[in-house]
């Protein structure tokens, strides 16, 4: 009996994340460096992304991944991509290399504590942190639109693109690659997370962005699992790029859905929902009555 309690005790007290956390040792001076959080996530990026290129350049009879295309009509050419590629260089070497030469230069080395962060403190904080960032970029992005000379001089450029591929996901004009990335990173800071959090982090945004740029609807999206539609997904932001004054939020729902911005996305294959069929039916009904009354006014 004494075995069984003391394995049940081992078990409840295990933390998988130490064994990734013990992981680090070789590495330490790696890890340590300043340069490490930078240089990896730009690498992970270009990891994301380099499959869809594939895809979307090679892999246009593929039918198999074919199928699960967004806008299917609308077909990813090369001098398309690299338009994006050059954009994205440009950001890289004029802002993303002085910022990271910087970081390098006065930034001390990253204290790598013994103990990986609990289970329970992991959790919280990259939930707290989704729905932090999730409504200051819902803010952001916004104003963005809302405001004739915030889109026309900064967000605009992200908006060239009507059907979003992989690339577009960094095609940002520098202000708005800048914003983004000082939320990304203060964040962590107001909760003090463990090196290890935050670099997850990190790799969590990359993959949410690139899933909401790819232009793909796969059955594993999170909008298809997250339950009361609370979660976007590509979808919505695909819609967004149709439709550029709905779905602000990058990655939920509820803050569309109280400020009116909320819009159905388009299904795999440019299958429309019965919502978002509902959605264009009220909206043109809307359209109609308003010219309806504004002629009405005319004519008077």
């Amino acid at each position: 009996m004494e075995n069984i309690t003391e394995t049940f005790r081992e078990a409840v007290a295990y933390n998988p994340l130490q064994t990734l956390w013990d992981l680090r040792f070789g590495w330490e001076d790696v890890l340590r460096s300043p340069l490490w959080p930078v240089l990896s996530s730009v690498t992970f990026y270009f990891i994301c992304i380099l499959p869809f290129t594939v895809v979307d350049l090679y892999g246009k009879n593929w039918q198999w991944i074919q199928k699960y295309k967004i806008q299917p009509e609308k077909e990813v050419t090369a001098p398309l991509v690299m338009k994006a590629v050059i954009q994205t260089a440009w950001n890289q070497v004029l802002y993303i290399l002085p910022a990271t030469i910087a970081q390098y230069l006065w930034t001390p080395p990253t204290p790598l504590p013994p103990t990986a962060p609990s289970m329970w403190e992991f959790t919280w904080q990259m939930i707290a942190m989704l729905i932090i960032f999730d409504f200051q970029y819902f803010v952001w992005h916004m104003m963005h639109h809302k405001s004739r000379f915030l889109y026309k001089c900064f967000h605009s450029l992200h908006h060239q693109y009507n059907s979003p591929f992989s690339w577009v996901t960094q095609y940002l004009h520098p202000w708005e690659l800048i914003t983004v990335g000082f939320f990304t990173t203060v964040n962590p800071w107001i909760f003090k997370c463990h090196p290890l959090t935050t670099w997850i982090w990190n790799y969590l945004n990359i993959v949410i962005s690139v899933e909401a740029h790819h232009g793909f609807d796969f059955p594993f999206g999170g909008h298809k699992w997250i339950p009361f539609g609370l979660w976007g997904g590509a979808i919505q932001h695909d819609m967004h790029h149709m439709k550029p004054m709905t779905n602000f939020q990058p990655y939920m729902t509820h803050w569309d859905r109280l400020f009116k911005s909320y819009w159905p996305g388009t299904r795999a294959g440019g299958y429309k929902s019965e919502e978002l069929l509902k959605f264009e039916r009220v909206h043109r009904e809307r359209r109609s009555a308003k010219n309806s009354i504004t002629n009405g006014r005319k004519i008077d």
